[in-house]
């Protein structure tokens, strides 16, 4: 394995685009102890942007790949919210 580079900085983005504001903001709260050291994050509007920062490609793939996995449990969760206030107005 190649040494990490003490003076390379890497930056990435992911944006998750919802189907409202609030659906947003959910993922927002859920994924914010995420936050802590290796990303920022914020919603606007019906988005949440993931800023990522490391110090190496290897780091930032890795913080992605935790997003991600983490999102989709959110994307999970609101879909059940949906299931289930679907079958309240029935």
């Amino acid at each position: 394995m190649a040494p990490e580079n003490k003076y390379m900085k890497v930056k990435a983005q992911i944006s998750f685009q919802y189907q409202t504001e609030k659906q947003a903001k959910i993922a927002y709260e859920s994924l914010k102890p995420d936050n802590i050291g290796f990303l920022d994050s914020y919603q606007y509007n019906d988005c949440l942007i993931c800023v990522l920062n490391g110090k190496s490609v290897r780091t930032i793939l890795s913080t992605a790949d935790d997003l991600l996995f983490s999102e989709m449990m959110v994307e999970k969760i609101l879909e059940l919210q949906e299931v289930s206030k679907l079958h309240k107005e029935d």
